[in-house]
């Protein structure tokens, strides 16, 4: 649910072009962990839109959900957002996390994650960013081939031959295709589907330990999707203005001075 909290005195029938452009580009900003948009998680608290810019405030699960998350999941998202044409200047700000200040600073001066964390910084956020998009990939492939076998398209001696072109399309090819451009693997639709993280085929004997692998990884991400959007409800649920099952809560001061502009005497 979108709340729309314009100031006293401005009444919108709907949400502005610079709304929808600004929750689109944050509809592209995933957890890393999670792989899922943040606008569906629940983590955009609020959009700002003034006259200089956009303001959006953050929240997480958790005080202590880890910062190196945290920080990817913000620089994203001023990367999604200096993107949308005529945004004007852009900030992402963290809330209620106990590194806040640090990732705030952070993300204002575009100091990057070693610049943010200094020595703290044990891995890049480049290497971060690899190792969930192999998780996301692996989980995606395994729902493709269950989907499959489920369907009775295809037996579990067949899987080892089982290419893209077999796979019908829908959410679950275009989530596996997604995954595989982001890694640079081949989306050939004579691809095999069961690759290893390479993105190199498999001797038939492996892919069982390999879907059983995929399977775990994608029901443990699916089990911690359940529970931090239960964490982030319980832990909001008193917020009068936001709480852990709604939001963001949009503010467009922009278009209220547009409609409602002071005349020079005032």
């Amino acid at each position: 649910m979108t709340t729309i909290a314009p100031p006293p005195g401005y009444v919108a029938d709907a949400a502005t072009d610079l709304e929808r452009d600004v929750l689109a580009a944050l509809d592209t900003v995933l957890d890393p962990e999670l792989d899922q948009p943040i606008t569906e998680l629940r983590f955009v608290r609020s959009i700002l839109i003034d006259e200089a810019g956009v303001t959006v405030h953050l929240r997480l699960p958790t005080s202590f959900c880890s910062p190196n998350f945290a920080y990817l999941m913000g620089s994203d998202a001023l990367d999604a957002l200096e993107d949308v044409d005529g945004i004007g200047q852009v900030r992402v700000l963290l809330d209620d996390h106990h590194d806040s200040d640090k990732i705030n600073a952070g993300l204002d001066a575009r100091a990057g994650y070693k610049g943010t964390f200094g020595v703290e910084a044990l891995d890049s956020l480049d290497e971060l960013r690899l190792t969930f998009q192999r998780k996301a990939h692996t989980a995606a492939m395994e729902r493709c081939v269950a989907a499959e076998i489920a369907a009775g398209r295809v037996t579990v001696a067949e899987v080892d031959r089982l290419a893209l072109r077999d796979v019908p399309r829908g959410h679950h090819k275009a989530a596996l295709l997604r995954r595989r451009m982001e890694l640079g693997l081949s989306i050939c639709p004579n691809s095999l589907v069961v690759v290893d993280e390479a993105g190199h085929a498999l001797p038939a004997d492996q892919i069982p330990m390999r879907l059983r692998f995929a399977r775990s990884v994608r029901i443990s991400m699916e089990g911690n999707s359940h529970f931090c959007r239960g964490l982030l409800a319980t832990r909001y649920a008193d917020d009068d203005e936001c709480d852990g099952a709604s939001g963001p809560v949009i503010t467009n001061l922009r278009e209220s001075l547009r409609a409602h502009p002071r005349s020079e005497q005032e």
